[in-house]
């Protein structure tokens, strides 16, 4: 029987700013590059004041690694559901009102409370690099109270961010929710999220995965952090443990993807990368797309690198709502 959504979501709600930067920069201001790191907001207005002359002009978007992936899925063509936490301020409003328009539901029962919502500073150096400063606000606050059980049935995936391992409150919710999944016959997708959540909250993580989880997506540093290996091909090993499936985005070099048999690299095409902002949340969100159409996991990493590889081409997390049909029409109809 079809079932109402292609995935369910389940994540932090930020909205984000996006800064073009040099390496001195961040040296000067004592921030860890290429990782993120949680701050006061404080720290992050500081940030932002001293780098007000490297604003990036692009339009705001809601943000967080798994609302990327979920909206670009919904913009590529699935029906998707996502719990995350807002404030009842002007950037919560704004941020339910970015998921409505990319047609993903939210659950009803939610009414937002007073408080702050979310804020992600992106730093992109000229590496395409990209170093987030993230303020949780009442994202922090994220709890079983915004899962709606009764959509996570109707849910082909649930796909969970590993960023949620932080919050005691997340982390509780992300269990229940892949727990709920898997007693409720729908498939559970985690995402390592980023190589400072291996090495700091790996045992955290672990207690998200539990005995094991459908599909895990990670980049080739998450995954190398999280098996405690030395190199990829032993990492992938160690990860069969954790997952029946998962794919490991390498940058320029494609994707390794493992479909419960065979492992497999997948090449990406070829571009010249500026901004690596959402790279890896556009694999996500192209693969399970892709996956719902009914291509196997080769097919579905080719159409995800093609994604990826669009997506850092420009600034921002996000592709103009044309690209979403440009892509599918290029590659489905090749």
């Amino acid at each position: 029987m079809k079932k109402n959504f292609a995935i369910y979501g389940l994540g932090a709600a930020l909205v984000d700013t996006e800064i073009t930067l040099n390496d001195a920069d961040l040296q000067a201001m004592k921030v860890d590059k290429g990782v993120m790191t949680l701050v006061d907001e404080a720290r992050q207005t500081e940030l932002i004041a001293a780098l007000n002359h490297h604003l990036v002009a692009s339009k705001r978007a809601s943000g967080g690694s798994a609302a990327n992936t979920i909206i670009a899925a919904s913009y590529f063509g699935c029906q998707n559901f996502y719990s995350c936490k807002v404030a009842n301020d002007e950037n919560g409003e704004f941020y339910l009102n970015d998921l409505r328009a990319a047609g993903v539901t939210t659950p009803a029962h939610i009414v937002p409370p007073s408080g702050i919502t979310g804020k992600c500073l992106v730093m992109i150096t000229p590496d395409a690099e990209r170093t987030m400063n993230t303020y949780l606000g009442i994202s922090a606050e994220l709890s079983v109270n915004e899962l709606d059980l009764d959509a996570v049935s109707q849910s082909d995936f649930v796909y969970i961010e590993g960023y949620l391992v932080t919050s005691p409150t997340g982390r509780a919710a992300a269990i229940r929710l892949r727990e709920e999944a898997q007693a409720k016959g729908t498939q559970v997708a985690l995402s390592l999220s980023d190589p400072a959540m291996v090495q700091f909250f790996r045992d955290g993580l672990t207690e998200m995965i539990g005995d094991s989880v459908d599909l895990i997506f990670c980049n080739r540093d998450e995954a190398i952090g999280f098996a405690q290996t030395e190199n990829l091909e032993q990492a992938c090993g160690v990860l069969k443990k954790y997952a029946k499936k998962f794919a490991i985005t390498c940058g320029a070099d494609g994707a390794m993807v493992f479909d419960g048999e065979t492992l497999l690299q997948v090449a990406a095409p070829k571009v010249v990368a500026i901004d690596t902002n959402g790279a890896g949340d556009m694999f996500a969100g192209g693969f399970l797309y892709a996956l719902a159409q009914g291509c196997d996991f080769a097919r579905a990493a080719e159409f995800a690198n093609l994604a990826a590889a669009q997506i850092v081409t420009q600034y921002g997390p996000r592709l103009q709502a044309s690209q979403y049909q440009e892509l599918k029409t290029r590659f489905f109809s090749a």
